[in-house]
């Protein structure tokens, strides 16, 4: 969903044109197969991985990685390419094989088009679609959906009992002062974010009960009870580790952002094995598990890789070696 400018991090180098990956490091996690990579299907593959800067996205560069690696592939690092045009143009060009990505950026910001397509199978299918022309193959995606929502605390949940964000509406309408939302200064002038979802739910907010602000302050305030609601990420792990109530898109409003794997044609069609080992994790990924996972790096200040690890063998997806 994050839309920033094309720059590469860490062990990732910029190249003097574009984002091209000029480096990275080799996984070397002492795993065996599990449940999936049985019979060593990817013995003899060198594969690359990439992902974008974010916490959730490290995890599941690391988990898809991993799964490679039970299946007997060596396996490149090159996860945490800030912005998605980076790590999505590495997998177009060959430079990675593979990463998770995000149904909704695809269609929106790769794919150019305007209006997204409300239910999330059909949405995922339109992507695939397009993108095989484009030399990649979209594989089966999962539940996990990192797409906007409102967000309150415990108290307020108690004391107004919205669900929805027709309920949300219908509070504005009965009683303004009641509220208040703490959003980013791009949600609050995006027609995919707060006017449009205004506009969607008949929602009149005055502007004074709006205020802008960087993200990581926007949990914090909601926490605290100083704004009504906030605007959030579905999978953020600060949802649990806070115990927010989020509210439910009735109207399914916003974009899916559904999780499936992106793996370059050339490479899947050399390795078939890819979707076999890559299915069954990708079914286990739902927003419960992602906002568990983010949370242990983002709150408890765990490493991404070791989570995603742990993660792998906890399901039985892979084995220590």
């Amino acid at each position: 969903m994050r839309r920033r400018p094309c720059v590469l991090l860490a062990s990732v180098m910029v190249a003097a044109s574009g984002c091209g990956l000029q480096s990275g490091s080799p996984m070397v996690d002492a795993v065996k197969p599990g449940s999936i990579g049985q019979g060593d299907p990817l013995e003899g593959a060198h594969l690359t991985v990439t992902s974008k800067e974010f916490t959730e996205q490290l995890i599941l560069g690391a988990i898809m990685g991993i799964a490679f690696q039970a299946a007997g592939a060596d396996v490149l690092d090159r996860t945490g390419i800030q912005g998605s045009i980076g790590a999505r143009e590495a997998v177009k060009s060959g430079d990675a094989d593979g990463m998770y990505e995000y149904t909704g950026t695809a269609w929106i910001t790769y794919q150019g088009n305007s209006k997204p397509i409300p239910d999330p199978d059909e949405q995922w299918q339109a992507v695939r679609d397009a993108d095989l022309k484009n030399g990649i193959t979209w594989l089966a995606p999962s539940s996990l959906n990192n797409t906007y929502a409102l967000a309150m605390n415990q108290a307020n949940f108690e004391k107004y009992r919205t669900r929805t964000l027709s309920d949300v509406a219908a509070l504005a309408r009965k009683d303004p002062g009641a509220v208040t939302l703490c959003v980013e200064s791009e949600f609050a002038n995006r027609a995919d974010g707060l006017p449009g979802m205004a506009k969607a739910y008949g929602m009149s907010v005055p502007a004074k009960n709006v205020t802008q602000m960087d993200t990581g302050i926007i949990y914090t305030q909601v926490k605290k009870g100083s704004c009504t609601y906030g605007e959030v990420f579905t999978t953020d792990g600060r949802i649990k580790s806070m115990n927010l109530v989020v509210m439910e898109d009735d109207k399914k409003f916003f974009p899916n952002y559904n999780v499936a794997p992106e793996i370059n044609t050339k490479a899947l069609k050399k390795w078939p094995a890819i979707a076999k080992v890559l299915d069954p994790v990708t079914r286990k990924l739902n927003n419960n598990v992602a906002q568990t996972l983010n949370a242990r790096v983002d709150v408890d200040g765990e490493d991404p890789h070791q989570v995603a690890l742990d993660w792998m063998k906890a399901e039985g997806f892979v084995k220590k070696d």
